[in-house]
C-alpha cells in the first residue's frame, strides 16, 4: 500500500515548514513547503511560488487547499506538486493559533514523533521516507558558519533570460530582484536516542532567515551582534521550552545518495 495516492484533489494541508526562498533555473524564485494532512501524513509541495512566504496570505500553521499530484521527477514518498504548477490557486481555509487552538495543533503534529535520527535515516532507505517530526534527546548547541554571500552567478544569468519580471508603478515591466542570500549557515547540534555522537543539521526555515535580517537591522549592520541575537533566540530562548520538536527533511540530492548507497 502506497504512502499517499498519486493524486490528491482538494488536498487540505496544515503548513508547518517553509524554507528560505531560493532561485531555481526551472521555476525562478521558489519555496519548498511541507505540511501535514488531516491523518498526520507528511506532504512536500514543490515548486511553490515565493508568494508562499507572505505570512498574511499563507501563514504558518494555516490550513490551505489545493490540488496535488505526485512529483514526476522526485521519488521521495512525500513529494508532490500543484497540479497546475506555480499558478495553482491555493485557498487559505483557516489558521491554527497558539491561544485557543494549541491543543488541536499538537494533536496533528504529534501523531507520529521520532526520537531516533538513526530510525529516520533507516526509513529513508527502506521506505523512501524523507520527512518526519523529531524530538531530540538534547539540543547542545547552535553553530553559525560562513556561507557564500551571493547566489551563483551562472544561475542568476540564466534567470535573467527567463520571464523573471514584475510590473512597476508605471505599468511597465522591471526585472525582479532576488531575495538576499543568507551569508551564514545555521546548524543545530543535538543528541538523539540510539546515538553515541553529536549530530548536526542545517536549519533551512524561512523564519531563521527573517530573524537574521531583522537582527541585522536592529544591530545597524553589525553582523557579529546580529549573530549573537539569533543565537540567543534559537538556543537560549527556545530551550526554555521543554517540549522541543523539529521538522526534519532530506534534500533531494542527499536523499538519492542515501537510497542508492
Amino acid at each position: 500500500m502506497s504512502y499517499l495516492p498519486a493524486e490528491i484533489p482538494a488536498a487540505k494541508v496544515l503548513i508547518t515548514v517553509k524554507t528560505y526562498p531560493f532561485p531555481s533555473s526551472d521555476h525562478g524564485e521558489v519555496v519548498c513547503t511541507a505540511g501535514l494532512l488531516n491523518d498526520g501524513k507528511w506532504v512536500r509541495m514543490y515548486p511553490i511560488s515565493s508568494s508562499m512566504y507572505d505570512e498574511r496570505r499563507y501563514p504558518k500553521y494555516g490550513w490551505v487547499e489545493l490540488d496535488l499530484v505526485k512529483h514526476p521527477r522526485d521519488a521521495r514518498l512525500e513529494s508532490y506538486m500543484p497540479r497546475h504548477g506555480l499558478d495553482e490557486p491555493m485557498r487559505l481555509l483557516s489558521k491554527m493559533g497558539t491561544d485557543d487552538k494549541w491543543a488541536a495543533r499538537k494533536e496533528i503534529i504529534q501523531k507520529e514523533v521520532f526520537t531516533s535520527l538513526k530510525q529516520l535515516i533507516e526509513l529513508s532507505k527502506t521506505e523512501n521516507r524523507s520527512l518526519g517530526t523529531f524530538k531530540p534527546k538534547e539540543i547542545i548547541g547552535l553553530s553559525i558558519e560562513k556561507a557564500e554571500r551571493e547566489w551563483d552567478q551562472k544561475l542568476i544569468d540564466k534567470l535573467k533570460q527567463m520571464s523573471f519580471y514584475e510590473l512597476n508603478q508605471d505599468g511597465g515591466f522591471k526585472q525582479r530582484r532576488l531575495i538576499r542570500k543568507l551569508p551564514y549557515d545555521f546548524k543545530y547540534k543535538f543528541l538523539s536516542e540510539r546515538d553515541d555522537k553529536t549530530r548536526e543539521l542545517t536549519i533551512r526555515d524561512w523564519e531563521i532567515g527573517t530573524l537574521f535580517w531583522n537582527c541585522l537591522r536592529q544591530s545597524e549592520g553589525d553582523e557579529t551582534e546580529a549573530k549573537k541575537l539569533v543565537h540567543k533566540k534559537y538556543l537560549d530562548e527556545f530551550l526554555e521550552q521543554k517540549d522541543i520538536l523539529l521538522f526534519l527533511g532530506t534534500t533531494y540530492e542527499f536523499h538519492m545518495r542515501r537510497v542508492e548507497n
